[in-house]
């Protein structure tokens, strides 16, 4: 069953364009020019029930974007969407009941009040029942561990702990689909990981649809097998995680641990060094070429140890985001 359908999704918007100085200013006042930007253009894809999809780009990729326009905060300029069959920028009751929209630079607790206040009104806004409020809530507590902090004042708490009171206040109704976006910008490693673990064991234990959006790869790495790559509005690869290795990464890294120091001139005669760092020497050496490399580098020099890897997600991203600036600007330039 299809959770979120996105066809040909196009989201634009107008800005203002003024001359510099004074003379510019009074002719805006007069005429004003505008230009037509794509946020998003063109977006189509399809996501299954209980899926958890990376949905990862650079800034401006327009991810953000998107998630405002599958939640119903954004009227699209054209496309059609369907969230759990409802079209979101209706905002019908029903529809905002199954959803949520987690915004890690956003906040909806209140600032000076407890915590426990935001969820409360939030019981009445969502229509939850007493008995259920009180086994989400204390379900939700103890996942996150925050049982302690329900009555300290929001502004008190540190930034982990109010992501935690976010995420609490977001889930309470127990929405079907999730968009979560940057949910662990700004937080520590381990609070990295809590936040991570969470949102695995809620994926798992209620069949939720989540779209996460995050530009730290760990979080992706660790939560979900697809993800979606835009950049400039459109769909650079939607896919597995693994496939991206396969798909995309034509070179594999050669490290190697020295018995000796020999020099980094007399082992760069054999392949282009990454990085050299007596004992251990990285080669970037082309996917083809990889084993054979790795054979006359043994025969050549006193190697105690040897592996081979695939290049980090992070270089292929890097990488692909790349290729599509320089394609881009080639058909600009031609």
């Amino acid at each position: 069953m299809k959770t979120v359908i996105v066809e040909n999704l196009v989201k634009q918007y107008k800005t203002h364009q003024k001359e510099e100085g004074l003379i510019g200013s009074v002719k805006s006042f007069f005429k004003r020019k505008y230009l037509t930007v794509n946020a998003v253009n063109n977006l189509s894809f399809a996501i299954k029930e209980g899926e958890l999809i990376g949905f990862i780009g650079p800034n401006g990729a327009g991810k953000t974007t998107t998630l405002k326009c599958l939640s119903g905060l954004l009227h699209p300029t054209g496309g059609e969407i369907s969230v759990l069959g409802f079209t979101p920028y209706s905002r019908k009751k029903e529809f905002l009941k199954q959803i949520a929209l987690v915004m890690g630079q956003k906040n909806q607790l209140w600032w000076d009040l407890p915590a426990i206040d935001t969820f409360t009104l939030n019981k009445e806004v969502y229509e939850i029942k007493n008995a259920g409020f009180k086994k989400r809530l204390d379900e939700l507590v103890r996942l996150l561990d925050f049982d302690k902090l329900l009555t300290i004042p929001v502004r008190k708490l540190s930034l982990g702990e109010r992501m935690k009171g976010e995420l609490i206040a977001s889930l309470l109704h127990q929405p079907k689909v999730l968009f979560l976006d940057e949910p662990t910008i700004g937080l520590d490693v381990v609070m990295q990981k809590n936040i991570r673990d969470f949102i695995r064991e809620y994926n798992k234990r209620y069949k939720a649809t989540i779209i996460l959006t995050s530009h730290y790869m760990e979080d992706v790495k660790e939560l979900c097998k697809r993800v979606i790559i835009i950049d400039h509005g459109q769909i650079l690869y939607d896919g597995n995680l693994d496939d991206i290795i396969k798909t995309y990464a034509n070179f594999k890294l050669i490290t190697i641990i020295l018995d000796k120091d020999i020099g980094a001139q007399e082992v760069a005669k054999l392949g282009h060094i990454k990085e050299y760092e007596f004992p251990k020497v990285t080669f970037n050496i082309k996917h083809d070429q990889a084993n054979q490399f790795a054979s006359k580098i043994l025969k050549a020099f006193p190697v105690a140890d040897i592996t081979i890897t695939d290049p980090p997600i992070e270089a292929i991203i890097r990488s692909i985001f790349r290729n599509s600036t320089k394609k881009e600007d080639g058909e600009k330039n031609g």
